[in-house]
């Protein structure tokens, strides 16, 4: 992989993990395009890199909103803030559960298999998934939509560990994790740009701590072994690239699921997961 790759590959992050278009699936798709065949481990690495390059983005656009829940839970305040970040641990769970007992049959669906083939097929049919997703999200909660952004309810208890569940099924490629947990928010009724935020703000935990645990690995490594095999220019490429698209999107992504316009990405979904099927 040299830079223009990573380039590449950090702008589709940047868009993909916002739009409800599923950043893995796209990352997958672009890989195959380009002629990239990274292993599973360093498939996994990169995209490691770029997703906590949009978490990073992700504080910076909802910054106002990131400190008080910041400020409330770490001085130990019984306020809503304090609660809400609750909700958010509570819905990063399942997708710990995922993370500990499922990782290696998560990560034989990234990269290229062990008989050669790529997963294409898999991707397809996830995209698919998620615009079946999206468009019953749109159907179900049509009067909704039409009272405004601010019909609806807040987030429950129950409904922080749905949603969390949509996020540990969203683990696989070409399942949006963004369209995913906010179809699932929408569906139980909850307010969409709430459900926006919650959702953006969930995958920061399981991100940091997954780049964290592979840090420790990198530091416990012995001297020479290749532990970043894609290389430092490239995964400084692609995080930059990142980033500065994720900041866009982000703000992009609040403002249509405000107005209710993910349906639309449903025929995207499904146009481009037909021909990942037919490839």
């Amino acid at each position: 992989m040299d830079w223009l790759d990573a380039l590449i590959l950090g702008i589709v992050q940047g868009l993909a993990e916002y739009l409800p278009i599923s950043s893995s699936g796209h990352l997958e798709i672009c890989s195959k395009i380009l002629g990239l065949n990274l292993s599973g481990a360093d498939s996994l690495q990169f995209d490691l890199v770029l997703h906590v390059a949009t978490v990073l983005s992700t504080i910076v656009v909802l910054w106002k909103r990131f400190m008080p829940l910041c400020s409330s839970f770490f001085t130990l305040k019984r306020d809503e803030n304090t609660t809400y970040v609750w909700k958010i641990i509570l819905s990063c769970v399942p997708v710990g559960i995922v993370g500990l007992c499922f990782k290696k049959q998560v990560e034989s669906f990234f990269g290229v298999s062990e008989d050669g083939g790529n997963n294409l097929i898999v991707v397809g049919i996830c995209l698919c998934i998620t615009a079946a997703l999206l468009t019953f999200a749109h159907l179900f909660r049509e009067k909704d939509f039409r009272k405004g952004p601010s019909a609806g309810r807040d987030i429950s208890w129950s409904d922080a560990l749905v949603i969390g569940i949509g996020q540990a099924i969203a683990v696989l490629p070409g399942l949006s994790r963004s369209g995913t947990t906010i179809a699932t928010g929408i569906i139980l009724g909850d307010k969409r740009i709430q459900v926006a935020q919650f959702s953006f703000f969930m995958v920061i935990i399981p991100i940091l701590g997954e780049a964290f645990l592979d840090f420790i690995k990198i530091l416990k490594a012995a001297p020479g072994d290749e532990q970043i095999a894609v290389g430092l220019l490239p995964m400084a490429v692609g995080f930059v690239a990142s980033f500065l698209v994720g900041c866009m999107a982000c703000k992009w992504m609040i403002d249509l699921v405000s107005r209710g316009k993910l349906v639309w990405f449903a025929l995207y979904c499904v146009a481009v997961g037909i021909l990942c099927i037919c490839w």
